[in-house]
């Protein structure tokens, strides 16, 4: 799932749209107001003459006469915001609004792109696909620890595997609320049917409900969509595909290891787990492989840079899928 040039195009347009709807809500005040308070048209026009006066005397270099125009200009002002203040309209009634303050609704700060526009594609790319309905049904809200059992112990920690899933499912709770500062990433691992891409979508509703950027991609899709924009050579979506997977505010890789592994995936796979730790960009990986199988296939650089830097949560239990049809066949 990767944002493509026609994608990008759209967020984009949406982002004209804001505009356009600013400069006709700006533009409906203005005559509200001017109807109102013609006296306010006049001192608008003052204001412009004046400004036009102190461009003018700005690039001549006449210091002197700058000050001047520039007290002139902010008394006028003053006089307008009062004059709107006297008629029961807010001070601000006269400027353009903005869905976004930090990039005014253009997606960009400066070079770079902005929050509000990652949140966008994190939004588009959910749209199209299942995964939103999916969040529906699978969030901390619906979460149950009743598939867990006292019984089913771990022999190497001597736990049961209803204490582990209590102790990870706090763990990404913990993961969510200090998100924005602590920069975490989580490595979930475990048997299959567990819970590990049940705590991935909690996560991932969480934070796209809190407006962080998120992309999440099956381990195949992940890198065969790599290597499509790496062979295919088509610059826009590669360039696109890149920024967002090492830009985005979380990046969730399910079941790694189900995807067909050679030695572009396992550079790939090195490339993104360092550049999004440098980047202090957090990163949820879940798989059905145990520690010593992700170090043969992946190499001792990405096992190194995984357990150096990720929380690890080991998850035990039956299979969940198993056990919901032989609860619903038995009536529980």
């Amino acid at each position: 799932m990767g944002l493509n040039n026609s994608q990008y195009q759209t967020i984009i347009r949406e982002y004209e749209q804001k505009q356009f709807r600013s400069r006709d809500i700006l533009s409906r005040h203005y005559t509200e107001v001017y109807e109102r308070l013609p006296q306010l048209k006049s001192l608008d026009e003052s204001i412009s003459i004046l400004s036009v006066q102190y461009g003018k005397r700005l690039l001549g270099g006449d210091d002197t006469a700058v000050d001047s125009l520039k007290k002139e200009l902010a008394i006028l002002r003053k006089n307008k915001e009062d004059l709107l203040k006297s008629a029961g309209f807010p001070a601000d009634y006269l400027e353009l609004s903005y869905e976004c303050p930090e990039c005014k609704d253009t997606g960009y700060i400066g070079n770079k792109k902005c929050r509000c526009f990652k949140k966008a594609v994190s939004h588009m790319l959910y749209e199209q696909s299942n995964l939103k309905e999916i969040l529906k049904k699978e969030n901390f809200n619906t979460f149950s620890f009743n598939y867990y059992s006292d019984n089913f112990i771990d022999p190497k920690s001597d736990r049961s595997s209803l204490a582990i899933m209590k102790d990870a499912f706090a763990a990404c709770q913990d993961f969510v609320h200090t998100f924005d500062d602590q920069h975490k990433s989580l490595f979930l691992y475990g048997d299959v049917g567990v819970g590990k891409t049940f705590l991935s979508n909690c996560i991932a509703k969480e934070l796209m409900d809190a407006g962080f950027s998120v992309i999440y991609y099956s381990a195949p899709s992940f890198f065969n969509m790599l290597a499509q924009s790496t062979f295919q050579k088509n610059a826009a979506d590669s360039q696109n595909i890149y920024e967002y997977i090492f830009d985005c505010d979380l990046l969730i890789i399910d079941d790694l290891g189900t995807e067909f592994t050679n030695s572009f995936v396992t550079s790939q796979l090195f490339t993104c787990i360092n550049e999004r730790l440098l980047g202090k960009r957090s990163t949820v990986i879940s798989t059905n492989l145990s520690l010593d199988s992700l170090a043969d296939l992946y190499t001792e650089r990405s096992f190194s840079r995984i357990t150096s830097n990720y929380i690890m949560l080991k998850l035990i239990g039956d299979d969940i899928r198993i056990k919901k049809k032989l609860m619903n066949r038995e009536g529980l």
